[in-house]
């Protein structure tokens, strides 16, 4: 049997800082009105936000989950375990995190674990495929991908408003929040297949670098990754600032056209960012694993336990803007949001260093395990397994 090689850093580091990501874009749809607080503290959050998470978090936690797919794969083919039988338990590992998805859908109007659940259903078999047929299946689904997230971005720019405006989840003080619960429940299915478009080119981008050991072996590929962070962030960045002039009302769309333009920018380059945060802290990786301080071993930590903390900060929003619980939601701006988020994300950093102290897994990893069991009877050890089994 081929030994295990050790659990590379970057890519848990990199689910670690992802979460932070996550709740930079969560948060603030839970507020009623963004420009609550001070305008200019207001401004320059929503330009950061629009720059730098909208529409590049979700591509970065996607490319780090299809990265986890063949993750998966090598680890277990390289203990002899049948590939067949490791893509039918990647397959109901898709199952159950679409039935957690739903299940977290009962609580909070916005969820991503359905969605990769069901990009994993469609994903799993595409492990297989050569490297060309799985980059012009990434060129295809970014079509859909792209204009998709932009619907949002066009609403906001026609009606004047942000995109948070467009997404609230915020219920009006005094209103029965019973009803639009009730009433977004038969809608949550298509929610989740939308999301799984959304994913798919950031899941199938991450399989491709799997392939490669981007993440896993940053140090023979950092050329690659420093040149590939630098044009991905920078043409992100660029794609991003049309929408975000507009936000700040610092630019006026002077035509349909403009606002398409603006419109489908800023999530086509979105993906592009998402993946050259990933390669960033591949990056940032080849310094912290020589130092391995207190806070690189801390969101490592958050990173190996990243599905209970994202669950853990719907929890948090819940509580702290929900007008059922402390009813933020009525005085918090943007500015506010992004500071609940950022602390939310240091209470999990201290929890989850916490667990791993004592030799804690994440309660959510722990019951997705159990519920998903070993592999399929076909999938018993094999001799001379190979380590990977990627078609080339």
């Amino acid at each position: 049997m081929t030994p295990t090689p050790p659990r590379a850093l970057a890519p848990d580091l990199a689910r670690g800082a992802m979460l932070l990501a996550i709740a930079f874009a969560h948060a603030p749809l839970f507020v009623l009105a963004v420009d609550h607080g001070p305008a200019l503290a207001n401004g320059l959050s929503l330009a950061f936000h629009d720059l730098f998470v909208n529409n590049t978090a979700r591509p970065m936690f996607a490319s780090l989950f299809g990265y986890a797919l063949v993750q998966t794969l090598d680890r277990r083919t390289a203990r002899g375990a049948d590939p067949a039988g490791v893509r039918a338990l990647l397959r109901r590992r898709g199952l159950w995190l679409l039935a957690f998805g739903l299940a977290h859908l009962l609580l909070v109007p916005v969820d991503i674990l359905a969605a990769y659940g069901v990009a994993s259903l469609l994903i799993v078999g595409l492990l297989r495929v050569s490297d060309r047929t799985l980059l012009r299946l990434l060129a295809l689904t970014l079509v859909p991908g792209t204009l998709l997230s932009a619907v949002p971005m066009l609403l906001a720019l026609e009606q004047g408003v942000t995109t948070f405006d467009v997404g609230t989840l915020a219920v009006p003080a005094g209103a029965d929040p019973l009803p639009q619960y009730l009433q977004r429940l038969p809608a949550a299915p298509i929610g989740v297949l939308v999301g799984a478009v959304l994913v798919v080119p950031g899941v199938i981008a991450g399989v491709w670098a799997a392939r490669r050991g981007l993440l896993a072996d940053p140090e023979r590929h950092r050329t690659l990754l420093a040149r590939a962070v630098t044009v991905t962030l920078t043409l992100s960045s660029l794609g991003a600032l049309p929408s975000a002039l507009a936000q700040t009302g610092l630019w006026s769309p002077g035509s349909t056209a403009a606002e398409w333009g603006a419109a489908l920018l800023q999530p086509l380059t979105g993906y592009l960012g998402g993946f050259g945060l990933a390669g960033l802290v591949a990056l940032v990786s080849l310094r912290a694993a020589r130092t391995r301080g207190p806070v690189t071993t801390a969101v490592t930590a958050l990173g190996q336990r990243s599905m209970t903390f994202y669950l853990f900060q719907s929890v948090v929003f819940v509580v702290v803007f929900s007008p059922a619980a402390l009813g933020l939601q009525d005085h918090a701006g943007l500015t506010a949001a992004l500071g609940v988020a950022a602390l939310t994300w240091m209470v999990s950093l201290v929890a989850a260093d916490l667990m791993r102290r004592r030799g804690y897994r994440g309660p959510a990893e722990r019951l997705l395990r159990r519920l998903v069991g070993p592999p399929s009877p076909g999938s018993a050890p094999r001799s001379g397994a190979p380590a990977a089994e990627h078609a080339r």
